[in-house]
């Protein structure tokens, strides 16, 4: 949805303390969680207007975030069943 918030504590607000300790403690979970913000940032931005790209790009762009948000999400339950 247009303008609507995407990110990690947006998307998993019960799990905000633990996304914050893997962060610090796990360099993947880190390098994943930028790119993540990253990717987002650049969708809100063509979302809203700030930025013009063909639909192609925004959408891959859409599943590139999906992907990441799913592989955080797949961490974030590991440690959670750890």
């Amino acid at each position: 949805m247009l303008n609507e918030k995407h990110d990690l504590i947006h998307e998993f607000p019960e799990h905000k303390a633990l996304i914050h300790t893997l962060k610090m403690e796990n360099s993947h979970f880190a390098r994943l969680f930028d790119e993540y913000h990253d990717v987002d940032h650049e969708v809100r931005r063509i979302e809203t207007g700030a930025e013009t790209t063909a639909d192609e790009y925004l959408e891959t762009r859409k599943k590139q975030r999906l992907l990441l948000k799913d592989q955080l999400f797949e961490m974030i339950q590991k440690e959670l069943t750890a």
